[in-house]
């Protein structure tokens, strides 16, 4: 689908919802009718070597649809959504420029918010920082460091776990850096900025639906090879500590292959933490402003799914167009009252 109105409203349009809710195969066809690319929001997709335990589709798949945004880091190497949020604005205006609809599609919702409200003017981190934090961390241990947040930023660690490490210590940093707590920075800001004319399409199922599909999931990248892809990556140097190998799955099956517990106790573990993933996720995702929710039945196919998705994008586009033009007309008659 090209249009040429695109860089003028600046649409953009994001499928989102729970992991193994079917985001991924609605978004093919989806894309394939608009004549697009897939934008992918996955915090784990970014990491190289890491495509059996982060779902990641396939070559075949690549090839029938473009994918961006996968594949951008090492697993030792750090990503964070500023960083995500600047590539996605770049493969944005490259479609507008190509007279293509932008098409984000994903579950991790702080990449999806801060491309669609903004980012938060926090500075950005600093590897001097960081080393300092980490030895405050293995001098004082995580209670340590969350009890540093608790004293410098109340308001923060009450909104973070405190085993929530990478979290705990980006606020510490946030306020050394810039002297003010991250807290008061993100209410001022509050994601607040329009930078797109975006739809937020949701995909949910019931969580009996929601969490078969998670253990069908699982089943599977375990019979297709998740642990020897584990294995490889800890015999490359990426070790258990990373956070890429903190992921899910990644972490279960490394504890496994350190004989911390037996097979079925990590399968067991697996479908557990992802069950729960899948549900903070929806809890993020609900109080996300504007998004339309597309339930799905079990009965309903990957098809008639896409044409529900289709049909909101097509008048979603038509609706931008013809606001353009009210708009246009009303530069081209100053005085005559509204249209």
């Amino acid at each position: 689908m090209r249009l040429e109105h695109l860089r003028r409203d600046r649409p953009l349009v994001v499928l989102l919802g729970p992991t193994a809710v079917g985001k991924s195969r609605v978004a093919t066809h989806v894309a394939r009718y608009f004549e697009t690319e897939i934008l992918t929001a996955d915090s784990r997709q970014v990491y190289r070597g890491m495509d059996i335990g982060t779902d990641k589709p396939t070559a075949a798949e690549r090839q029938e649809v473009p994918h961006r945004l996968i594949d951008i880091v090492d697993p030792h190497e750090t990503f964070n959504a500023g960083w995500y949020r600047r590539m996605a604005v770049d493969e944005i205006d490259r479609l507008y420029a190509a007279n293509r609809l932008p098409f984000v599609v994903g579950g991790t919702g702080l990449y999806i918010r801060t491309l669609v409200r903004g980012l938060c003017p926090a500075p950005p981190s600093d590897p001097l920082m960081r080393e300092d934090l980490k030895k405050l961390r293995e001098a004082s241990g995580r209670d340590g460091l969350y009890a540093e947040l608790m004293r410098v930023d109340p308001e923060a660690a009450a909104r973070l776990h405190p085993n929530d490490e990478s979290k705990v210590m980006r606020a510490l940093e946030i306020y050394r850096l810039s002297g003010r707590p991250a807290s008061i920075m993100h209410d001022e800001h509050r994601f607040q900025e329009q930078p797109f004319s975006a739809l937020l399409i949701g995909l949910m199922r019931t969580k009996e639906a929601l969490y078969q599909r998670i253990e069908a999931r699982i089943d599977w990248q375990l019979s297709h090879g998740m642990i020897e892809e584990t294995r490889i990556l800890l015999g490359q140097g990426y070790g258990r500590e990373l956070a890429s190998m903190k992921g899910l799955g990644y972490r279960q099956v490394g504890a496994f292959l350190a004989n911390e517990y037996d097979y079925a106790e990590m399968v067991r573990r697996f479908k557990r933490d992802t069950r729960r993933f899948a549900k903070r996720q929806m809890t993020w995702f609900r109080k996300e402003s504007g998004v339309v929710w597309l339930p799905i039945e079990e009965r309903e196919s990957c098809e008639q799914t896409a044409a529900r998705v289709i049909a909101h994008i097509a008048q979603f586009m038509r609706d931008l167009e013809e606001q353009g033009k009210v708009a246009a007309l009303q530069q081209a008659t100053p005085g005559k009252g509204r249209v």
